[in-house]
């Protein structure tokens, strides 16, 4: 990782510890570095990042005090290096984009209405396992489902499910403590969300490692850098040195003091779920009435496909949606493994899973907000791992937005990928997946920054690398000015035949923001590129990680507030934290 590189502009050696393999801090190696280009080998620490034993710090040392000759010397050849770099640090600036554009239908209308009876079907005829005894007792008492006697089966009856769905709403708002970071969700608008749920963690200097709190709050601080990051969609990474019993309470005081983006809570338990709600009764200052009618925070609801909901999802629900707060049910269904191998059997069971969970959060609440997640991709039949940013990945996640129009409520999809590096896989997969779901018109994109290995995995390039993407598909969705000014025909009059525009005053106006600039894209010509050392992309992604979080700041949260937050879960530790199953 890298720091405020600023400071290395007087130095010419960099003298770094070995991060992660147990050297102390006067154990350093010497790491010689370029002037105005970042290695990709350099471990410095970042602004506000702790520097214990754990922590890999720079220890800066100069060869030679600098004479005033070096000093002219070097600055003229960063002048010339300035004229041939890439442009600095430009990001579109944070704001929710808008879909100006109807989504594209891949099935006709009544293929989809097969898939919709085909899922009724399912329901009725084979059902679902809901593991929980009360959520059973709450759909039994419906009169719409038949709960099994000796078992956790319900069979759902289809007009049940038609009717009961129908409560759902079609839009509503995410309420962060920062309200200019409220999203919307459902119409036209998109929002892109962070990895979330990776047990492991990698950076270009240290490699892959098992998640920990210092990487946890980096990774905040890189994500909260990038403007294109909307929303958290759960950890970035599990911090598994801290004790799962009390990890959701530091993991959600991170997200909320070292960033303002709208944030999510596991549903591992009810108690955990009634932590995470008082916590951002905290942050948002506001009593519980308040809060039932501006949801706050979102917890993610995985079927455990084929066809179970497990005890703790379900009370997830019970508790989310009882107060009014976001559900986003989402099946995790892999065609050939946890579905049948067909397109259109994976897209069918899943739509069954879907639908019994969004009955059910209007059966704990009518009107409960609710988003439809989709997340059906397919394994690799060669090793049976899964398989992410493929075709029918792409397929499913259009087909799925096609369902969640039918049934009018907001639709979750993801960015993701089964690379294993920060290569062509990476990029082309993840451009694959978001194409699809921008144009299947995903409200909420999960996993569109950082995500790697097919979720098993965070990266901090990765992370950067995807802050470009979502970049370039933020600036694709902005509408076409085609005003009068914008058709510019006096200067096309102006040039006429055989001319160009570098010098008309329309082009000078308007040059500075005319275009996207990409943070990793290098367009220069062969010569100039070749002349600045051929540098390749995935070196600008290394680089790009150190500028971006060079402008971390953390948000301003009032120190009542963080005061108060600090004290409830210094509480709640020392009551123990909520029990564990291990």
């Amino acid at each position: 990782m890298l720091t405020d590189y600023a400071q290395f502009t007087e130095f010419e050696t960099c003298r770094l510890p070995l991060p992660h393999r147990g050297v102390s801090g006067s154990e350093c190696v010497p790491v010689q570095r370029s002037i105005t280009r970042v290695r990709s080998n350099l471990w410095l620490a970042w602004p506000g990042q702790a520097t214990d034993d754990r922590s890999p710090t720079a220890v800066i040392t100069s060869r030679a005090p600098m004479t005033e000759d070096k000093r002219e010397r070097r600055g003229r050849r960063r002048g010339r290096e300035r004229q041939t770099e890439a442009p600095g640090l430009t990001q579109v600036p944070w704001r929710q984009p808008t879909r100006h554009f109807s989504p594209t239908d891949l099935a006709t209308e009544g293929q989809i209405e097969v898939i919709h009876e085909t899922s009724l079907q399912i329901l009725e005829e084979i059902g679902m396992d809901f593991n929980d005894p009360e959520s059973r007792q709450l759909l039994e008492a419906t009169g719409g489902v038949k709960v099994e006697r000796d078992g956790n089966r319900i069979r759902f009856d289809p007009e049940f499910i038609d009717e009961t769905i129908k409560t759902a709403p079609s839009d509503f708002t995410l309420h962060a403590w920062n309200p200019e970071r409220n999203l919307h969700m459902g119409s036209d608008r998109v929002a892109f969300g962070s990895v979330a749920g990776a047990p492991n963690v990698s950076d270009e200097a240290a490699g892959r490692r098992t998640g920990n709190q210092e990487d946890f709050r980096n990774l905040i601080r890189l994500g909260h850098s990038i403007n294109t990051l909307h929303f958290w969609s759960g950890y970035p990474v599990e911090p598994v040195d801290l004790h799962p019993s009390v990890r959701h309470l530091d993991t959600l005081y991170d997200l909320l003091t070292l960033s303002d983006r709208f944030v999510p809570a596991y549903s591992l338990g009810r108690q955990r779920n009634i932590d995470g709600i008082d916590m951002v009764k905290i942050a948002r200052q506001v009593d519980e009435d308040t809060l039932e009618n501006e949801p706050s925070i979102m917890s993610v609801i995985n079927a455990n496909s084929p066809l179970v909901y497990d005890t703790p999802m379900l009370q997830g629900i019970l508790e989310f949606s009882s107060r009014n707060q976001v559900i986003c049910i989402t099946p995790f269904t892999l065609a050939g493994a946890m579905a049948p191998v067909t397109v259109a059997g994976a897209i069918a069971q899943h739509n069954a899973e879907a639908l019994a969970g969004i009955a059910f959060t209007q059966v704990v609440r009518p009107g409960a907000p609710v988003i439809y997640g989709g997340f059906t991709s397919n394994v690799d039949m060669q090793s049976g791992a899964p398989a992410f940013g493929t075709p029918e990945y792409m397929q499913t996640a259009m087909i799925t937005g096609q369902l969640t129009r039918r049934y009018n409520v907001p639709y979750r999809s993801s960015g993701v990928n089964a690379a294993n590096a920060i290569d062509a896989q990476a990029a082309y997969e993840s451009v694959f997946s978001l194409w699809g779901a921008v144009m299947g018109g995903a409200h909420m994109v999960i996993h569109a920054i950082g995500w790697m290995e097919g979720g098993l995995r965070a990266s901090f390039e990765k992370m950067a690398l995807d802050a470009d993407l979502c970049g370039m598909v933020q600036t694709y969705l902005e509408p076409i000015d085609f005003s009068s000014d914008a058709l510019a025909m006096d200067a096309i009059r102006d040039v006429g035949p055989g001319g160009h525009f570098f010098g008309t005053q329309h082009t000078l106006d308007r040059f500075r923001d005319a275009f996207y600039r990409p943070l990793v894209s290098d367009w220069r010509n062969y010569e100039t590129w070749e002349e600045a050392g051929k540098p390749e992309a995935k070196e600008r992604v290394f680089e790009l990680v150190g500028e971006l979080m060079a402008t971390y700041e953390e948000p301003s949260m009032h120190p009542g507030v963080r005061e108060e937050l600090t004290e409830f879960v210094t509480r709640h530790k020392a009551e123990g934290g909520v029990p564990t199953d291990f």
